[in-house]
């Protein structure tokens, strides 16, 4: 499926994807300057572990018909980071850039709403995307930071690994790298999201599961390649991908390969080294679109089960709404939403035709605290948002900031530099026409990678002070989420929810039990030691510690 809403149709220069092409190498190589020690993260998870608190209580059980179909197809997508004033943004976004919408508009997801969903952890009011999948994933509270294992650090087994078990077909889709925390809760099990090279390691079938995934689109590739690789960031010589071969996936990272579609089950397609790019800048002809990774997932799991009596289970997530969240970047959060409401209508489709499907969607969290509307002034605020503002920015600010702070050694000279800031970067790429001289001098002193996320929030702050969007956090919040359900029984999800609750629906749906899996898991926890010799030269950038 193409995308039917493509960013930067309006005539004016852009970061072109050629050019771009050395500054996403480039990034992906700060990128690897930036990463934590997730040893000591592992350690001081460890210490405050019996310092968690126990959430009272449990899922309700959510009785289903026994007389429904008995071949079971879900499908669970989170939008990561999409609150409800994210739908109101998009929904007005789309009205705004397609000009005679008749009145009562609906986006694919506002058809479908059924209730609320309380996204609270085990160890906080405001959850973490770990601790959030993972309550989906597992049906438990967790900690934040928690990948696919309870408050003690015992690993939990999850709805994805018991319908492997049970004879279902699983499958990942996601645009963030496939190794963070969202996907990584539902085939993985360590004791923070950080370990993401033991993450793949899981992913590939060396846990004590071995191949639980039969389908994993994403990006992170980087987490697969042996230390000698140029693309790597593992600490050691391990080539997750040749392991994957060996256990007998078909391994796909192009475009191209993509669309051959000479690959079968099992197939792990990593595109990216790091996440995939945003929808607001990414490139057609290298990436496919999160629709077509999920429309592709589906047909796929579909057809190798069409003569079983077993179905599948596909977790699809749309990433990168969290990110442009936690960048408080308004244009790159709502691009993403509409390519999230893409996915939505692909599945719905899929779901019309499968008697025994359903399709939930819920968000782990909300992220960024935005809203549509806000106060700039002391005077009394008019009552107002301006989602034109949003339609005419053609990048992310990732990729702007990212070219602000290597502008110097392409224009080292400042005043040609600030005259190219100032008659292209801003009224071209951000379609801002008003710059004040405070803006100006915030980008033309971004002037190396210490004043990137200086750059950044400048870039976000021009955009979204202008379009009248409010941001309260670069962090989450602790607001319940929607619940949009569609398919079979959908209807049992009405209402307010915990999180868990929704795992013990696809759970009772599917028939699954977990605690068998959970007992298989029960000694498969390992700390993870690095050794390191000198400063490894590849760390990753994580949107939950940039400011």
């Amino acid at each position: 499926m193409s995308d039917p809403l493509s960013p930067g149709d309006e005539e004016a220069p852009l970061v072109t994807h050629a050019d771009m092409d050395s500054i996403d190498a480039a990034l992906q190589e700060q990128r690897r300057r930036r990463t934590r020690t997730a040893f000591g993260i592992v350690a001081s998870i460890l210490i405050g572990l019996s310092l968690t608190v126990a959430i009272v209580g449990g899922a309700r059980r959510l009785l289903l018909d026994a007389s429904a179909p008995q071949k079971r197809s879900v499908i669970l997508i989170i939008p990561d980071g999409f609150g409800p004033a994210s739908e109101s943004m998009a929904r007005e976004f789309y009205e705004t850039i397609h000009p005679g919408t008749p009145p009562g508009f609906a986006l694919p997801m506002d058809k479908i709403l059924v209730g609320t969903a309380r996204t609270r952890s085990n160890s906080s009011l405001v959850t973490d995307s770990a601790a959030g999948a993972t309550a989906y994933a597992c049906g438990k509270k967790s900690y934040n930071g928690a990948i696919g294992v309870d408050p003690s650090g015992t690993p939990c087994g999850t709805v994805l690994e018991a319908a492997k078990e049970a004879g279902l077909l699983t499958g990942l889709v996601a645009t963030s790298r496939i190794t963070h925390a969202t996907p990584a809760s539902f085939n993985a099990h360590v004791l923070h999201r950080d370990s993401e090279n033991l993450i793949a390691e899981h992913q590939v079938g060396l846990g004590n599961l071995g191949v639980t995934t039969d389908l994993m689109f994403g990006g992170g590739r980087c987490h697969f390649l042996p230390s000698n690789d140029s693309e790597s960031c593992r600490l050691d010589d391990k080539n997750l991908m040749l392991t994957a071969m060996e256990h007998g996936y078909d391994v796909i990272t192009t475009r191209a390969e993509f669309d051959a579609k000479e690959y079968k089950l099992p197939v792990l397609g990593v595109f990216t080294p790091d996440h995939m790019s945003y929808t607001i800048d990414r490139d057609p002809a290298k990436e496919p679109s999160l629709a077509e990774m999920a429309s592709r997932a589906i047909d796929m799991l579909h057809k190798a089960t069409k003569s079983s009596d077993k179905g599948f289970f596909l977790m699809v997530e749309c990433s990168r709404i969290d990110m442009a969240g936690h960048s408080n970047d308004p244009a790159a959060h709502v691009w993403d939403i509409l390519a999230c409401q893409d996915v939505v209508t692909e599945v719905k489709a899929y779901v019309d035709l499968d008697p025994g499907a359903v399709m939930v969607i819920v968000a782990d969290h909300e992220t960024g605290g935005m809203t549509i509307g806000r106060q700039t002034s002391p005077e009394y605020p008019i009552y107002q948002w301006m989602p034109d503002v949003l339609a005419k920015v053609h990048n992310g600010t990732e990729r702007l900031a990212y070219y602000l702070v290597t502008l110097p050694s392409k224009i080292p000279d400042a005043k040609a530099r600030r005259k190219h800031i100032v008659e292209t970067v801003i009224p071209a790429w951000m379609g801002i026409t008003d710059p004040t001289d405070a803006e100006v001098a915030c980008l033309l002193n971004s002037t190396d990678f210490t004043q990137y996320y200086v750059a950044q929030q400048c870039l976000a702050e021009m955009t979204s002070v202008r379009a009248l969007v409010g941001w309260t956090t670069h962090g989450h919040t602790g607001v319940d989420v929607n619940l949009y359900a569609h398919g079979l029984q959908s209807g049992k999800l009405r209402g307010n929810h915990e999180n868990i609750e929704v795992s013990a629906f696809i759970q009772e749906f599917l028939g699954l039990s977990l605690d068998p899996i959970s007992e298989k898991l029960k000694d498969s926890i390992t700390t993870p030691v690095f050794v390191r010799s000198g400063t490894p030269r590849f760390t990753e950038l994580h949107y939950h510690k940039q400011f």
